[in-house]
Protein backbone atom coordinates (compact mmCIF):
# COMPACT_ATOMS: atom_id res chain seq x y z
CA UNK A 1 0.00 0.00 0.00
CA UNK A 2 2.97 2.29 0.57
CA UNK A 3 4.70 1.41 -2.68
CA UNK A 4 6.09 4.63 -4.23
CA UNK A 5 4.96 3.54 -7.70
CA UNK A 6 1.35 3.05 -6.65
CA UNK A 7 -1.41 5.56 -5.99
CA UNK A 8 -4.04 4.44 -3.46
CA UNK A 9 -6.97 6.48 -2.24
CA UNK A 10 -10.36 5.85 -0.76
CA UNK A 11 -13.11 7.41 -2.81
CA UNK A 12 -15.68 9.22 -0.70
CA UNK A 13 -18.78 11.22 -1.45
CA UNK A 14 -17.86 14.25 -3.52
CA UNK A 15 -14.17 13.47 -4.06
CA UNK A 16 -12.38 16.55 -5.26
CA UNK A 17 -9.16 16.88 -7.23
CA UNK A 18 -7.11 19.96 -6.37
CA UNK A 19 -5.17 21.99 -8.85
CA UNK A 20 -1.81 20.25 -8.38
CA UNK A 21 -2.36 18.26 -11.55
CA UNK A 22 -5.37 19.74 -13.21
CA UNK A 23 -4.14 23.21 -13.47
CA UNK A 24 -0.84 21.76 -14.51
CA UNK A 25 -1.75 21.44 -18.09
CA UNK A 26 -0.39 24.26 -19.93
CA UNK A 27 -1.91 23.44 -23.17
CA UNK A 28 -1.42 24.12 -26.70
CA UNK A 29 -2.84 27.34 -27.91
CA UNK A 30 -4.64 25.67 -30.76
CA UNK A 31 -6.14 22.96 -28.59
CA UNK A 32 -7.35 25.40 -26.02
CA UNK A 33 -8.56 28.18 -28.26
CA UNK A 34 -12.22 29.09 -28.38
CA UNK A 35 -14.47 31.56 -30.07
CA UNK A 36 -14.60 33.58 -26.87
CA UNK A 37 -12.64 36.87 -26.88
CA UNK A 38 -9.12 36.66 -25.50
CA UNK A 39 -8.00 38.70 -22.49
CA UNK A 40 -7.39 42.32 -23.45
CA UNK A 41 -3.75 43.39 -23.60
CA UNK A 42 -2.70 45.70 -20.81
CA UNK A 43 -1.37 49.11 -21.70
CA UNK A 44 2.14 49.46 -20.35
CA UNK A 45 3.78 52.70 -19.25
CA UNK A 46 5.98 54.29 -21.91
CA UNK A 47 9.05 53.30 -19.88
CA UNK A 48 8.24 49.84 -18.49
CA UNK A 49 9.66 49.10 -15.05
CA UNK A 50 11.44 45.78 -14.68
CA UNK A 51 11.95 45.58 -10.95
CA UNK A 52 10.25 42.91 -8.85
CA UNK A 53 7.43 44.33 -6.76
CA UNK A 54 5.67 43.26 -3.57
CA UNK A 55 2.48 44.77 -4.91
CA UNK A 56 -0.40 42.31 -4.74
CA UNK A 57 -1.57 40.68 -7.94
CA UNK A 58 -4.86 41.89 -9.44
CA UNK A 59 -8.10 40.59 -7.97
CA UNK A 60 -9.07 37.23 -9.44
CA UNK A 61 -11.99 37.21 -11.86
CA UNK A 62 -13.04 33.63 -12.50
CA UNK A 63 -14.85 33.33 -15.80
CA UNK A 64 -16.67 30.04 -16.34
CA UNK A 65 -17.38 29.34 -20.00
CA UNK A 66 -20.99 29.62 -21.12
CA UNK A 67 -20.58 26.61 -23.43
CA UNK A 68 -19.11 24.18 -20.92
CA UNK A 69 -19.88 20.54 -20.18
CA UNK A 70 -21.74 19.67 -16.98
CA UNK A 71 -19.80 16.41 -16.95
CA UNK A 72 -16.62 15.26 -18.64
CA UNK A 73 -15.13 11.76 -18.69
CA UNK A 74 -11.34 11.79 -18.73
CA UNK A 75 -9.88 9.98 -21.77
CA UNK A 76 -6.46 8.60 -22.57
CA UNK A 77 -4.51 11.31 -24.37
CA UNK A 78 -6.12 14.16 -22.41
CA UNK A 79 -3.96 16.78 -20.74
CA UNK A 80 -4.84 18.64 -17.59
CA UNK A 81 -4.62 22.11 -19.06
CA UNK A 82 -6.82 21.04 -21.94
CA UNK A 83 -9.49 19.79 -19.54
CA UNK A 84 -9.28 22.97 -17.46
CA UNK A 85 -9.81 24.98 -20.65
CA UNK A 86 -13.14 23.22 -21.24
CA UNK A 87 -14.55 24.87 -18.12
CA UNK A 88 -12.68 28.16 -17.68
CA UNK A 89 -11.61 31.05 -19.89
CA UNK A 90 -8.45 31.32 -17.76
CA UNK A 91 -7.39 27.76 -16.85
CA UNK A 92 -4.83 28.91 -14.26
CA UNK A 93 -7.71 29.82 -11.94
CA UNK A 94 -8.64 26.15 -11.67
CA UNK A 95 -7.86 25.87 -7.91
CA UNK A 96 -10.59 28.41 -7.21
CA UNK A 97 -13.30 25.97 -8.29
CA UNK A 98 -11.92 22.88 -6.54
CA UNK A 99 -13.13 22.13 -3.04
CA UNK A 100 -10.78 20.60 -0.49
CA UNK A 101 -11.80 17.15 0.72
CA UNK A 102 -9.66 16.11 3.71
CA UNK A 103 -10.89 12.50 3.42
CA UNK A 104 -9.02 11.95 0.18
CA UNK A 105 -5.46 10.98 1.04
CA UNK A 106 -3.80 11.58 -2.31
CA UNK A 107 -6.06 13.44 -4.74
CA UNK A 108 -3.22 14.85 -6.87
CA UNK A 109 -3.81 12.70 -9.92
CA UNK A 110 -6.69 11.96 -12.25
CA UNK A 111 -6.99 9.00 -14.56
CA UNK A 112 -8.80 7.95 -17.73
CA UNK A 113 -12.33 6.99 -16.75
CA UNK A 114 -12.64 9.60 -13.99
CA UNK A 115 -15.77 11.73 -14.36
CA UNK A 116 -15.60 15.47 -13.67
CA UNK A 117 -18.87 17.13 -12.72
CA UNK A 118 -19.59 20.87 -12.61
CA UNK A 119 -21.91 21.84 -9.76
CA UNK A 120 -22.77 25.05 -7.93
CA UNK A 121 -22.39 25.30 -4.16
CA UNK A 122 -23.66 28.46 -2.47
CA UNK A 123 -23.84 30.04 -5.90
CA UNK A 124 -20.18 29.30 -6.69
CA UNK A 125 -19.00 26.85 -9.38
CA UNK A 126 -17.24 23.73 -8.11
CA UNK A 127 -15.76 20.70 -9.85
CA UNK A 128 -16.12 17.23 -8.33
CA UNK A 129 -14.30 14.14 -9.56
CA UNK A 130 -15.10 10.47 -9.11
CA UNK A 131 -14.26 7.30 -10.98
CA UNK A 132 -17.03 5.89 -13.12
CA UNK A 133 -17.09 2.56 -11.29
CA UNK A 134 -18.53 3.85 -8.04
CA UNK A 135 -20.89 6.65 -8.99
CA UNK A 136 -24.50 7.29 -9.72
CA UNK A 137 -25.93 10.57 -11.00
CA UNK A 138 -29.37 11.99 -10.34
CA UNK A 139 -30.85 15.45 -10.92
CA UNK A 140 -32.59 17.89 -8.64
CA UNK A 141 -35.88 19.55 -9.52
CA UNK A 142 -34.04 22.46 -11.18
CA UNK A 143 -31.97 20.08 -13.30
CA UNK A 144 -28.64 20.34 -11.42
CA UNK A 145 -26.74 17.03 -11.10
CA UNK A 146 -26.41 15.23 -7.75
CA UNK A 147 -23.57 12.70 -7.60
CA UNK A 148 -23.68 9.76 -5.17
CA UNK A 149 -20.51 7.77 -4.60
CA UNK A 150 -19.83 4.53 -2.77
CA UNK A 151 -16.61 4.05 -0.71
CA UNK A 152 -13.93 2.05 -2.49
CA UNK A 153 -10.20 1.41 -2.70
CA UNK A 154 -8.47 2.22 -5.97
CA UNK A 155 -4.89 1.16 -6.70
CA UNK A 156 -3.47 2.61 -9.89
CA UNK A 157 0.10 2.99 -11.17
CA UNK A 158 1.30 6.59 -11.16
CA UNK A 159 2.23 6.32 -14.83
CA UNK A 160 -1.43 5.74 -15.70
CA UNK A 161 -2.42 9.27 -14.71
CA UNK A 162 -2.87 11.81 -17.49
CA UNK A 163 0.08 14.18 -17.96
CA UNK A 164 0.01 17.83 -17.01
CA UNK A 165 1.31 19.05 -20.36
CA UNK A 166 1.68 17.37 -23.79
CA UNK A 167 4.60 15.01 -24.36
CA UNK A 168 6.20 17.30 -26.94
CA UNK A 169 6.38 20.04 -24.34
CA UNK A 170 7.72 17.76 -21.59
CA UNK A 171 10.64 16.79 -23.79
CA UNK A 172 11.77 20.41 -23.77
CA UNK A 173 12.63 20.06 -20.08
CA UNK A 174 15.35 17.56 -20.97
CA UNK A 175 17.49 20.55 -21.95
CA UNK A 176 18.58 20.72 -18.28
CA UNK A 177 20.05 24.23 -18.51
CA UNK A 178 22.38 25.56 -15.82
CA UNK A 179 23.60 29.01 -14.88
CA UNK A 180 27.03 29.23 -13.27
CA UNK A 181 29.65 31.79 -12.28
CA UNK A 182 32.24 32.23 -15.04
CA UNK A 183 35.10 30.90 -12.91
CA UNK A 184 33.22 27.71 -12.01
CA UNK A 185 32.44 26.97 -15.66
CA UNK A 186 36.02 27.67 -16.78
CA UNK A 187 37.44 25.44 -14.01
CA UNK A 188 35.26 22.44 -14.93
CA UNK A 189 36.93 19.40 -16.60
CA UNK A 190 36.93 19.65 -20.40
CA UNK A 191 36.94 17.35 -23.43
CA UNK A 192 40.29 17.67 -25.23
CA UNK A 193 39.99 14.97 -27.92
CA UNK A 194 38.50 11.68 -29.13
CA UNK A 195 39.82 8.28 -30.16
CA UNK A 196 39.22 8.83 -33.89
CA UNK A 197 39.99 12.55 -33.98
CA UNK A 198 36.33 13.51 -34.40
CA UNK A 199 35.65 17.22 -34.09
CA UNK A 200 31.90 16.71 -33.64
CA UNK A 201 31.06 14.04 -31.07
CA UNK A 202 27.93 12.04 -30.30
CA UNK A 203 26.65 8.84 -28.66
CA UNK A 204 29.17 5.98 -28.84
CA UNK A 205 32.28 8.12 -29.23
CA UNK A 206 35.19 7.72 -26.82
CA UNK A 207 36.52 11.00 -25.46
CA UNK A 208 39.51 12.16 -23.43
CA UNK A 209 39.13 14.61 -20.57
CA UNK A 210 41.47 16.84 -18.60
CA UNK A 211 40.70 18.54 -15.32
CA UNK A 212 39.88 17.54 -11.78
CA UNK A 213 37.19 14.83 -11.81
CA UNK A 214 35.37 13.66 -8.70
CA UNK A 215 36.54 10.03 -8.52
CA UNK A 216 33.47 9.14 -6.46
CA UNK A 217 31.42 9.64 -9.63
CA UNK A 218 31.42 7.74 -12.90
CA UNK A 219 28.63 9.63 -14.69
CA UNK A 220 28.91 13.26 -15.73
CA UNK A 221 26.85 15.63 -17.86
CA UNK A 222 28.45 17.54 -20.72
CA UNK A 223 27.70 21.24 -21.15
CA UNK A 224 28.46 23.77 -23.87
CA UNK A 225 29.56 27.17 -22.51
CA UNK A 226 26.82 29.59 -23.52
CA UNK A 227 26.04 33.27 -23.34
CA UNK A 228 26.79 35.80 -20.64
CA UNK A 229 23.40 36.69 -19.15
CA UNK A 230 23.04 40.45 -18.59
CA UNK A 231 20.21 42.38 -17.00
CA UNK A 232 19.10 44.75 -19.80
CA UNK A 233 18.39 47.58 -17.35
CA UNK A 234 21.31 47.45 -14.96
CA UNK A 235 23.95 45.63 -17.07
CA UNK A 236 24.47 43.37 -14.04
CA UNK A 237 26.01 39.99 -14.95
CA UNK A 238 23.42 37.47 -13.76
CA UNK A 239 25.50 34.40 -14.63
CA UNK A 240 26.86 32.35 -17.51
CA UNK A 241 24.67 29.90 -19.37
CA UNK A 242 25.71 26.26 -19.77
CA UNK A 243 23.73 24.29 -22.38
CA UNK A 244 23.24 20.58 -21.78
CA UNK A 245 24.74 18.38 -24.52
CA UNK A 246 24.65 14.83 -23.13
CA UNK A 247 26.20 12.32 -20.71
CA UNK A 248 29.60 10.67 -20.33
CA UNK A 249 30.53 7.47 -18.47
CA UNK A 250 34.11 7.57 -17.11
CA UNK A 251 36.16 4.44 -17.85
CA UNK A 252 39.57 5.52 -16.54
CA UNK A 253 40.65 8.39 -14.26
CA UNK A 254 44.13 8.91 -15.71
CA UNK A 255 45.51 12.15 -17.12
CA UNK A 256 43.81 12.48 -19.48
CA UNK A 257 40.76 10.55 -18.25
CA UNK A 258 38.85 8.29 -20.65
CA UNK A 259 35.09 8.26 -21.05
CA UNK A 260 32.35 7.07 -23.39
CA UNK A 261 29.47 9.25 -24.54
CA UNK A 262 26.31 7.37 -23.50
CA UNK A 263 23.75 9.96 -24.61
CA UNK A 264 23.85 13.10 -26.76
CA UNK A 265 21.09 15.71 -26.72
CA UNK A 266 23.07 17.79 -29.23
CA UNK A 267 26.47 17.47 -30.88
CA UNK A 268 29.43 17.75 -28.51
CA UNK A 269 32.59 19.65 -29.35
CA UNK A 270 36.18 19.71 -28.19
CA UNK A 271 36.25 22.13 -25.25
CA UNK A 272 32.82 21.23 -23.84
CA UNK A 273 32.77 20.97 -20.04
CA UNK A 274 31.85 18.17 -17.63
CA UNK A 275 29.71 18.83 -14.56
CA UNK A 276 28.25 16.41 -12.00
CA UNK A 277 25.11 14.73 -13.28
CA UNK A 278 21.89 16.36 -12.09
CA UNK A 279 20.01 13.55 -10.39
CA UNK A 280 16.94 15.59 -9.58
CA UNK A 281 13.91 14.16 -11.33
CA UNK A 282 12.29 16.29 -14.01
CA UNK A 283 8.62 16.03 -13.15
CA UNK A 284 5.81 16.16 -15.65
CA UNK A 285 3.47 16.94 -12.75
CA UNK A 286 3.49 20.68 -12.25
CA UNK A 287 1.46 23.11 -10.21
CA UNK A 288 1.10 26.02 -12.64
CA UNK A 289 -0.17 29.08 -10.79
CA UNK A 290 -0.23 32.85 -11.07
CA UNK A 291 2.12 34.59 -8.59
CA UNK A 292 0.24 36.16 -5.68
CA UNK A 293 2.25 39.35 -6.19
CA UNK A 294 2.96 41.61 -9.14
CA UNK A 295 6.15 40.59 -10.93
CA UNK A 296 7.69 42.44 -13.87
CA UNK A 297 10.78 41.41 -15.78
CA UNK A 298 12.32 40.84 -19.20
CA UNK A 299 13.40 38.01 -21.44
CA UNK A 300 17.20 38.11 -21.61
CA UNK A 301 17.97 35.10 -23.80
CA UNK A 302 16.27 32.75 -26.28
CA UNK A 303 17.35 29.17 -25.69
CA UNK A 304 18.55 27.66 -29.00
CA UNK A 305 16.97 30.44 -31.06
CA UNK A 306 18.28 33.61 -32.69
CA UNK A 307 15.35 35.83 -33.65
CA UNK A 308 12.25 34.62 -31.80
CA UNK A 309 10.46 31.70 -30.16
CA UNK A 310 6.96 30.24 -30.20
CA UNK A 311 4.99 27.54 -28.38
CA UNK A 312 7.04 24.92 -26.49
CA UNK A 313 10.32 26.76 -26.85
CA UNK A 314 12.41 28.10 -23.98
CA UNK A 315 13.24 31.62 -22.80
CA UNK A 316 15.46 32.95 -20.00
CA UNK A 317 14.22 35.68 -17.64
CA UNK A 318 16.06 38.24 -15.51
CA UNK A 319 14.08 37.18 -12.44
CA UNK A 320 15.05 34.33 -10.12
CA UNK A 321 14.65 32.93 -6.63
CA UNK A 322 15.80 36.17 -5.02
CA UNK A 323 12.79 37.84 -6.71
CA UNK A 324 10.33 35.20 -5.47
CA UNK A 325 10.13 33.13 -8.66
CA UNK A 326 8.95 29.53 -8.24
CA UNK A 327 8.63 26.50 -10.49
CA UNK A 328 5.13 26.64 -11.97
CA UNK A 329 4.73 30.43 -11.91
CA UNK A 330 2.78 31.70 -14.93
CA UNK A 331 3.68 34.99 -16.57
CA UNK A 332 2.26 36.77 -19.59
CA UNK A 333 4.71 37.97 -22.25
CA UNK A 334 4.39 41.32 -24.01
CA UNK A 335 5.94 42.50 -27.28
CA UNK A 336 7.44 45.97 -26.91
CA UNK A 337 5.42 48.74 -28.49
CA UNK A 338 7.22 50.90 -31.02
CA UNK A 339 7.96 54.59 -30.58
CA UNK A 340 6.36 56.70 -33.33
CA UNK A 341 5.68 60.39 -34.06
CA UNK A 342 2.18 61.78 -34.38
CA UNK A 343 2.42 63.39 -37.82
CA UNK A 344 -0.88 65.19 -37.30
CA UNK A 345 0.11 66.98 -34.09
CA UNK A 346 2.13 69.76 -35.69
CA UNK A 347 2.57 71.80 -32.51
CA UNK A 348 3.88 68.98 -30.32
CA UNK A 349 5.51 66.46 -32.56
CA UNK A 350 6.96 64.45 -29.69
CA UNK A 351 7.68 60.68 -29.79
CA UNK A 352 4.74 58.52 -28.68
CA UNK A 353 5.33 55.07 -27.13
CA UNK A 354 2.73 52.57 -28.35
CA UNK A 355 1.38 50.08 -25.78
CA UNK A 356 3.07 46.72 -25.30
CA UNK A 357 0.88 43.94 -26.74
CA UNK A 358 0.39 40.58 -25.07
CA UNK A 359 2.07 37.83 -27.09
CA UNK A 360 1.83 34.66 -25.01
CA UNK A 361 1.90 32.78 -21.72
CA UNK A 362 5.01 31.18 -20.20
CA UNK A 363 5.60 28.80 -17.27
CA UNK A 364 8.71 28.80 -15.08
CA UNK A 365 10.26 25.31 -14.95
CA UNK A 366 13.77 25.96 -13.63
CA UNK A 367 14.93 28.62 -11.19
CA UNK A 368 18.35 29.91 -10.18
CA UNK A 369 19.28 32.72 -7.81
CA UNK A 370 19.04 35.54 -10.35
CA UNK A 371 17.50 34.01 -13.48
CA UNK A 372 14.74 31.56 -14.44
CA UNK A 373 13.99 29.35 -17.43
CA UNK A 374 10.45 29.25 -18.77
CA UNK A 375 8.52 27.21 -21.33
CA UNK A 376 6.29 29.06 -23.80
CA UNK A 377 2.85 27.50 -23.36
CA UNK A 378 0.84 29.82 -25.58
CA UNK A 379 2.06 32.18 -28.27
CA UNK A 380 -0.16 34.52 -30.28
CA UNK A 381 2.86 36.28 -31.76
CA UNK A 382 6.57 35.58 -32.07
CA UNK A 383 8.25 36.22 -28.70
CA UNK A 384 11.54 38.13 -28.93
CA UNK A 385 14.54 38.75 -26.74
CA UNK A 386 14.02 41.71 -24.36
CA UNK A 387 10.22 41.34 -24.49
CA UNK A 388 8.54 42.05 -21.15
CA UNK A 389 6.87 39.59 -18.78
CA UNK A 390 4.50 40.22 -15.92
CA UNK A 391 1.78 38.68 -13.78
CA UNK A 392 -1.16 37.86 -16.11
CA UNK A 393 -4.16 40.19 -16.08
CA UNK A 394 -7.57 39.90 -17.68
Amino acid sequence: MNNANTFTSRTFSRRIVPFFMLSGLLALTAACSSSEPRPVAVEEPSEPVTIASTEKAPEKKIRVKAERPLQYTVKKGDTLWGIASLFLHDPWYWPEIWQNNPQVKNPHLIFPGDVLTLVYIDGQPRILVNDAKHRSVAKTANGMPVVKLSPSIRTTPLEASIPSIPGDAIRQFLSKPRVLPKKELEAAPRIIGSDKRHLVLSTGNRVYIRGELDKERVRFSVFRPGDKLLDPETDEVLGYEAKYAGNVLIKDYGDPATGDITFSEREMLIGDRLLPEDRSKLENLFFPHVPDFEIKGQIISLYDALFGVAQYQIVVLNRGERDGMEVGHLLASYTQGETVRDRFDKRRSRPVKLPNERSGLIMIFKTFDRVSYALVLESDEVIHNHDYVQTPRL
